[in-house]
């Protein structure tokens, strides 16, 4: 059996290991993508108030080869999704995530993508609602090798914030060893805009719904409306407002 994770180890700062300590260790899922194909991955994790979840992944992308990852954490007491990616010549990883947290529940997403070789593209965009005393964490990491030149990498996180008693770790990072790249990353934490609220109050809009309106507005566009997700991210904002 392997050891349990620490908090000394940076992936695992904000986690919640007591839960972890139930459910370990965890299989390591594979996959291989072969030059030229494309991987279409949805992970969803939506449990109920108790539940437990990790997901740990490995993605190997062959050159010329593409990757849409779709991960939305909404439900249980933990949710967690950890993904290792590494990109071969020319190959392109699309990463969209969302996570809704509401009462004392921990949500987590967790990323480490290395552009192995040339020519290689990433994007990540990660958006996280979070109430009560949630914690959403989403912590991504590029490592841009030796001889990767022409690496093009954007990692954007941003975290809305519905109480002062809700946290997010948002902490995107590169590791650059080449000198001919492009990589840019950014992350926020804000609260729902007043002004617009005031606005959607003014046209008779109820504050629940304005609210609900500006969530769905700020996550949207990351997932298609007649998927699992956007049913589970509806179900998971509906709790915590």
């Amino acid at each position: 059996m392997s050891d349990l994770p620490t908090r000394r180890d940076e992936a695992w700062r904000y986690s919640d290991l007591e839960a972890v300590a139930g459910v370990w260790p965890v299989a390591t899922r594979t996959h291989i993508v072969a030059p030229g194909e494309t991987l279409v991955l949805p992970i969803l994790i939506d449990g109920d108030a108790d539940s437990v979840a990790i997901e740990d992944h490995v993605i190997e992308i062959g050159a010329g080869a593409r990757v849409e990852a779709q991960v939305a954490v909404t439900g249980g007491r933990l949710g967690r999704v950890s993904i290792a990616v590494k990109l071969g010549a020319g190959a392109h990883l699309s990463l969209a995530g969302v996570i809704v947290g509401g009462g004392s529940e921990t949500h987590e997403i967790v990323t480490t993508v290395t552009h192995a070789e040339p020519n290689a593209t990433s994007e990540q965009t990660v958006r996280a609602v979070l109430g009560g005393q949630a914690t959403g964490s989403y912590l991504g990491k590029v490592a841009v090798a030796r001889g990767a030149q022409g690496t093009d990498a954007v990692q954007s996180a941003k975290a809305m914030l519905l109480n002062r008693t809700a946290t997010a770790n948002l902490k995107p990072e590169l590791e650059i060893y080449a000198d001919d790249v492009k990589c840019a990353h950014g992350a926020t934490v804000g609260e729902l805009d007043a002004q617009a609220l005031f606005y959607l109050a003014s046209r008779g809009i109820a504050p629940a719904e304005a609210k609900t309106l500006l969530l769905r507005a700020f996550v949207g566009g990351l997932f298609g409306e007649d998927t699992p997700f956007a049913a589970a991210i509806d179900r998971a904002l509906e709790r915590v407002l």
